[in-house]
């Protein structure tokens, strides 16, 4: 019998045992354990790319859902960038009323089935859950993307998905750059609204981050493909390997193409690397390259795919947050010996998501941590043979809170490795601010914007990893969403002013 199954039997019976008690008060909430979410296990796992949670079955969701205590003031919806009602919707869940739940969730988020899967709840809306609160243990609080998940993967698996409605067409035409979560957030939104949405991608793809940076294993590009899917459909025009600054100007695209508004969704493309010698021998990578030539260019996908990537069998990677998670799993998925993750401050410091980790550690990636390389080693043909790491310990707080990593004198040791994925971050793509000078950027290359997310060029709004510079889907998303109401409340403005 499967985990899976076994799981589901357990919330069968429970279910019906809550049911029958009739309606639950606050305290009886408090005793429903928290539905553990079924997985592959990890030894079958390590040796293919499909989906590695594997979903909630109708019963455990319903379950997980009548442990939320309904609360008047809803902090979790604080919590979500988007501002989905997830009271709502987590109450529709456990009333059986499914439809109903997807269709709460939409009126915000056209992609649930992504953020149920990658957004970090446990930072957002579950880190003010009052369940959680009252439990004294935040991760057991409500679910909430576990649940958002299930919703929509039971409505996408229905064939029943509906796009959107759309207002009267206006005539009015609305540029955006990039494809990403940003990009799509604001094209849906300003679509909804009749105005017409050209989107201009530079991979030959669309879906940006969702398709090249997250893994297989983590987000099927299937569900990033359906999607797009209803962006066509809602009749957003879609145009790839178009580059903005080099195809076509910002300028030109205000001036000459028609466009009323222009929203730059580029991300964070730019990889940082850590400015120590033997980064440019063969066998250094940075994580961007590494993770879209598995992803976008399905590497992994050696039968079918012709796209070559590097199989080391000894593998460093460097960095804690959730893109050196990918990296350093994919490395495992790739047939590495050992997968070494290298970061300089303590598990508790890692920006990864606890889930992440959990997982990364089960598939058998060593933590190397309060540990930091200094230098990449290579042999006489320039190829990676190790790296030269110091010792950390942590003195006090920097800037950000997090404690700052001080190195110890004389600890420093060499490990034998043959292949290094530097995963420390992004920065701001660089292109646009470069050939549009009207922008104005910040030292670190992000775009500066107001609070409509409007540029210091009229009528170009920008949004996401090209402000925040590398954050997480779901406030790319809440970002593309308040341009998207600059923009409409604009065009409504400029038509009552007719």
């Amino acid at each position: 019998m499967s985990e899976k199954t076994q799981l589901d039997k357990k919330a069968k019976v429970l279910l019906e045992g809550l049911l029958k008690e009739g309606e639950l008060k606050a305290k009886d909430r408090l005793q429903i354990p928290q539905q553990q979410m079924p997985a592959q296990p990890s030894e079958e796992r390590i040796k293919n790319n499909f989906e590695v949670a594997t979903g909630y079955t109708e019963a455990m969701a319903r379950v997980e859902a009548l442990r939320c205590l309904q609360c008047v003031n809803k902090p979790c919806v604080e919590g979500c960038p988007v501002a989905i009602d997830i009271p709502a919707f987590i109450k529709a869940i456990a009333e059986a009323r499914h439809n109903d739940a997807i269709g709460i969730i939409k009126q915000t988020s056209l992609l649930p089935s992504v953020c149920g899967r990658v957004c970090p709840q446990e930072t957002q809306c579950m880190e003010r859950c009052t369940l959680g609160k009252a439990l004294k243990d935040m991760e057991k609080g409500v679910a909430i993307g576990r649940l958002e998940r299930f919703a929509a993967d039971l409505e996408r698996e229905s064939g029943k998905t509906v796009p959107p409605s759309i207002k009267p067409e206006t005539g009015k035409k609305v540029a955006v750059i990039g494809s990403g979560p940003a990009g799509i957030t604001f094209a849906v939104d300003v679509r909804r609204e009749g105005h017409s949405v050209t989107l201009f991608e530079a991979l030959h793809k669309p879906g940006g981050v969702l398709m090249y940076g997250i893994p297989e294993f983590r987000l099927p590009k299937s569900i990033v493909e359906k999607e797009i899917d209803n962006l066509e459909k809602m009749g957003v025009e879609i145009v790839p390997n178009f580059v903005i600054g080099r195809s076509r100007s910002l300028k030109s695209l205000l001036e000459e193409d028609g466009y009323s508004a222009v929203f730059i969704g580029s991300g964070a493309g730019l990889p940082k690397f850590m400015g120590i010698p033997g980064e440019n021998l063969v066998g250094v990578f940075s994580a961007n390259e590494y993770l879209t030539r598995a992803n976008l260019m399905k590497a992994y996908d050696t039968e079918r795919s012709a796209t070559p990537i590097s199989r080391g069998k000894r593998v460093a990677v460097f960095g804690g947050g959730n893109v050196a998670m990918d990296a350093a799993r994919t490395a495992v998925r790739l047939g590495a010996e050992k997968v070494y993750l290298v970061y300089r401050r303590t598990e508790k410091e890692m920006p990864a998501r606890i889930e992440e980790v959990s997982h990364a550690k089960e598939e058998g990636v060593e933590f190397l941590l309060l540990q930091n390389a200094t230098k990449i080693i290579g042999d006489e043909n320039d190829h990676v043979t190790g790296i030269e790491c110091i010792r950390y310990e942590l003195g006090e707080p920097d800037e950000s809170g997090r404690r700052s990593p001080v190195p110890i004198g004389g600890s420093e040791f060499v490990m034998d490795v043959d292949s290094v994925i530097v995963a420390i971050g992004n920065e701001s793509n660089p292109l646009i601010a470069a050939t549009t000078p009207e922008i104005e950027v910040d030292k670190r290359g992000r775009i500066l914007v107001d609070e409509n997310n409007e540029t210091s060029m009229r009528g170009v709004f920008a949004g996401g990893d090209i402000v925040l510079g590398a954050a997480t889907v779901i406030l790319a998303m809440g970002e593309g969403r308040n341009a998207a109401a600059a923009v409409n409340a604009r065009m409504q403005s400029a038509d009552s002013h007719k």
